[in-house]
C-alpha cells in the first residue's frame, strides 16, 4: 500500500520543493493538495506521478477529503494569500490549527510544521520586542506581529495536540533574488546590485536555497520519525545553509568564492572555485521595502536575527543523513544561469 504524503503549497517554492524530493526518492507518494487541481502547474505534477488533490485551508470538508488516506502531512499557510494579508490577518491561526484538526481526527501520523522569520524569544513577548525595535520612521508592525504570531502560536497548538511531529525553521530564501525582481537587479549604470532594505551590513541572516535543502530534510524526517523517532519527535529543526552577511551573500553571487561558507554536512575547507555570475554585485539597503509590513519585518530581522546562535546546517539533521548544497552552489547552479 503507498506511503501517502499530503504536501501544502505544492505549486508554490516550498511545497514543490517536498514534492521533488519525495517524487525522487520514491519512498512515499506525494499527494499535491492545490485550491486549483486544473492549474498547469497542479497539471505538470500529476503528470510526474504525484497525486493531486483539490483542499482550500479556509475549507474543513476540503481539508478532510484530501487527507483521507495520507500517513503524513506537510503543512504551511500563505501570508501573502490576499484572503489574509488583505483580510483576516489571523487568518493562518485559523487555518493552521484547522488543519492540525483535520489531520488528527482522520488519523495522521506525522504532520511536519513549516515555521518561518522565528525569533530567538516567545512569540508572546514580540509586543515588546517591537516596540523596542521600532525606527525612527515609526513603522506600523501589528500585521507584522500577528504574521509571526500565527505561525508560532500554531506550532504550539501542534504540539499540544498528541500529534506526532516535528517543526522546522526556515532561513531567508535564496531564490527570493530570483522571484522577486527588486530583491535583485542593475542599477542605472549596469552594475548588478543585491538590494535588502533596511538591513545592516554587518548583521548575519541564516538563508535557504529551498529548492535542494527542503525536500531532502522533510524526507529524511518523513524517513526517521518512527525508526529514529526520539530525533525527530517534537522537535524544531533549523533550515538553513549558513549564517552571512548580505556584502558577503553579494560576494557569494559574484565570484562564487566565499571561503567561510564552503560548507557541505557540517565539514569546511579553505578551496576557492570557479566563478559565479563572474561580475560585482554590491549590496545596497534601500530605506523602504515599499510595504510597511515588510518594512517592520526586516527591521526585526535585521535587529534581532534569525536563529543567529544555532549551527548550521543544523548537526541533527546531518545526523540524519541530510546532505546540505552550499550557498556557492546556489550561486552556480542557479544564479550564474539566470543572470549571467
Amino acid at each position: 500500500m503507498p506511503r501517502v504524503v499530503a504536501v501544502f503549497g505544492a505549486t508554490g517554492t516550498q511545497g514543490s520543493a517536498v514534492v521533488n524530493a519525495l517524487l525522487e526518492d520514491k519512498t512515499f507518494v506525494p499527494r499535491a493538495i492545490t485550491r486549483n487541481a486544473s492549474s498547469d502547474a497542479a497539471k505538470a505534477l500529476a503528470a510526474r506521478g504525484a497525486e493531486v488533490a483539490t483542499g482550500d485551508l479556509w475549507d474543513r470538508e476540503s481539508i478532510k477529503k484530501a487527507l483521507e488516506g495520507c500517513e503524513a502531512v506537510f503543512g504551511v499557510t500563505n501570508y501573502n494569500d490576499p484572503s489574509i494579508v488583505r483580510g483576516d490577518t489571523a487568518g493562518e491561526i485559523v487555518q493552521g490549527k484547522q488543519l492540525v484538526d483535520v489531520a488528527k481526527e482522520i488519523g495522521i501520523k506525522f504532520f511536519v510544521w513549516r515555521l518561518v522569520w522565528f525569533f530567538p524569544a516567545a512569540y508572546t513577548q514580540l509586543s515588546t520586542i517591537a516596540a523596542l525595535f521600532r525606527t525612527a520612521q515609526n513603522c506600523q508592525v501589528a500585521n507584522t506581529q500577528e504574521y509571526i504570531i500565527s505561525i508560532a502560536a500554531v506550532e504550539d497548538y501542534l504540539r499540544a495536540s498528541g500529534l506526532p511531529n516535528a517543526s522546522i525553521h526556515t532561513g531567508s530564501f535564496a531564490e527570493n533574488i530570483i522571484n522577486f525582481p527588486y530583491t535583485f537587479g542593475k542599477d542605472q549604470s549596469g552594475a548588478y546590485e543585491l538590494r535588502a532594505p533596511l538591513f545592516s551590513p554587518t548583521k548575519t541572516v541564516p538563508v535557504l536555497w529551498v529548492e535542494k535543502t527542503l525536500g531532502p530534510i522533510v524526507l529524511a524526517l518523513l524517513k526517521h520519525y518512527q525508526d529514529r523517532a526520539d530525533e525527530v519527535l517534537d522537535k524544531t529543526f533549523y533550515v538553513a545553509n549558513a549564517h552571512i552577511t548580505f556584502p558577503g551573500f553579494a560576494e557569494v553571487l559574484s565570484k562564487g568564492a566565499y571561503p567561510s561558507l564552503l560548507l557541505r554536512s557540517g565539514t569546511s575547507t579553505d578551496g576557492k572555485s570557479s566563478t559565479a555570475i563572474d561580475k560585482p554585485v554590491k549590496f545596497v539597503s534601500p530605506p523602504t521595502t515599499g510595504v510597511k509590513e515588510f518594512d517592520a519585518m526586516n527591521e526585526y530581522v535585521s535587529e534581532i536575527g534569525l536563529f543567529r546562535d544555532a549551527v548550521l546546517p543544523d548537526p541533527r539533521l546531518v545526523a540524519l543523513g541530510v546532505k546540505f548544497a552550499t550557498l556557492e552552489d546556489f550561486a552556480q547552479e542557479r544564479a550564474k544561469p539566470h543572470f549571467a
